[in-house]
């Protein structure tokens, strides 16, 4: 069978590969702690639950309209009116098979063979891929730790050419948790503003999971001249521990929402009926549940920074949003391991955890950041704790 060119320019996701790693040594019976799931460890509420249960005895398992339940619809529009004071009418959103779909449909109705795509890095693993399947090129932009690993109006500026047609904005970022403040938005519309062809797909999914004051902003409401060139995407997936719901939207311009949706209506037909009424009652229902997870990861990472910037040789930022660290491990790349075998990367080092402490994590450049590694704090407070002092045998080991 000869595959299309658009299968082999691509890989798959890395995170996957590492989730289906670990699954294959608790196979064989290893014991792994395991730290690459970005996923919460949460149950999805009782009243979500209940509301799916409650649509199959109401017989809602039908098709529903491509782009969504009205009701879902507008339990979002009510959403991102009140959480950033943002309107959009229900004809211009979108409901699909989880925000990663609605993302790849906005990629595939807009690019064309060249178009570029500015994508910060470090960068959530599958954009580069996804750029690359819909015969676009990717510009990474590299955004050092020195510049709280966000895009400076500068390195902005510096990608941008003709064929420039979308900058990626992830914040809170996977694998950072990093995100702009209100000014640090304003000075990068400034440079968008210079651009009209460029649009805007901002990734906002972990947009609830956060730890400052106030709210993270989102450009379009920092910029609203920007309205019409921004594609704004979420989902109930992290915000809710419904991963397994698969539901994510989108909302922006009407034509871009449109041509989504022609594409879905030949893809999948529409989200899954049961899905979209959990979904309306997550975003409808009470918050509470949200509340309660972000002061249990807040703990989480507040104690796994301290155990893990204790170990001579790693660095870590505590981030303000999401439930990943990125932590850095240059200073223990070029060492040895006791059998003699060199560390040169941080996917060496990677492996090294996983073979020497069966602690498994996710290699930094695999999000375009060498020289860290990606864990995830979504997970029990025990495992975390063990998962350090493994590390710290690990790391002990290298000479």
């Amino acid at each position: 069978m000869e595959l299309a060119q658009r299968v082999n320019r691509i890989k798959p996701s890395p995170s996957t590969a590492a989730a289906q790693r670990v699954r294959a040594l608790k196979e064989q019976g290893h014991e792994i702690l395991d730290l690459t799931v970005g996923e919460p460890d949460f149950d999805t509420p009782d009243h979500v639950k209940a509301a799916a249960i409650e649509a199959i005895g109401r017989g809602e398992t039908k098709y529903t309209p491509v782009n969504g339940t009205p009701q879902l619809r507008a339990a979002i529009a009510d959403k991102l009116a009140r959480r950033h004071g943002l309107h959009y009418p229900t004809d211009r959103i979108t409901v699909g098979g989880g925000a990663k779909q609605i993302i790849y449909l906005a990629l595939t109705a807009t690019l064309n063979a060249g178009d570029e795509v500015v994508i910060p890095a470090p960068y959530w693993v599958s954009y580069p891929d996804m750029v690359l399947a819909n015969d676009g090129t990717p510009v990474v932009v590299p955004c050092p730790e020195a510049d709280g690993f966000k895009l400076t109006p500068q390195r902005l500026e510096s990608a941008i050419t003709d064929a420039t047609r979308w900058v990626v904005l992830n914040a809170p970022n996977n694998p950072t948790g990093a995100a702009y403040s209100t000014h640090e938005l304003r000075a990068l519309a400034d440079v968008l503003l210079a651009h009209p062809r460029v649009q805007v797909l901002t990734d906002e999914i972990y947009d609830e999971i956060w730890y400052e004051p106030g709210l993270p902003p989102t450009i379009v409401a920092v910029e609203p001249r920007l309205a019409d060139r921004v594609f704004l995407t979420n989902g109930v997936s992290k915000t809710y521990a419904m991963t397994g719901w698969r539901i994510g939207y989108g909302a922006g311009p009407a034509e871009l929402v449109g041509a989504v949706n022609t594409l879905q209506s030949q893809i999948s037909s529409c989200p899954s009926s049961i899905s979209q009424a959990a979904a309306t009652a997550a975003l409808t229902g009470d918050q509470g549940f949200i509340r309660d997870c972000v002061d249990v990861y807040r703990a989480r990472r507040d104690r796994t920074v301290k155990l893990l910037t204790d170990i001579p040789g790693l660095t870590c930022t505590a981030p303000s949003g999401g439930f990943y660290l990125l932590v850095g491990c240059a200073g223990l790349l070029g060492k040895r391991t006791a059998a003699g075998q060199l560390i040169s990367d941080d996917q060496e080092f990677a492996r090294h955890l996983l073979e020497s402490q069966r602690v498994a994590v996710i290699h930094g450049a695999a999000y375009g950041a060498p020289g860290y590694f990606r864990i995830s704090f979504a997970t029990s407070s025990a495992v975390l704790t063990e998962s350090c002092e493994r590390i710290a045998r690990a790391c002990a080991e290298l000479s």
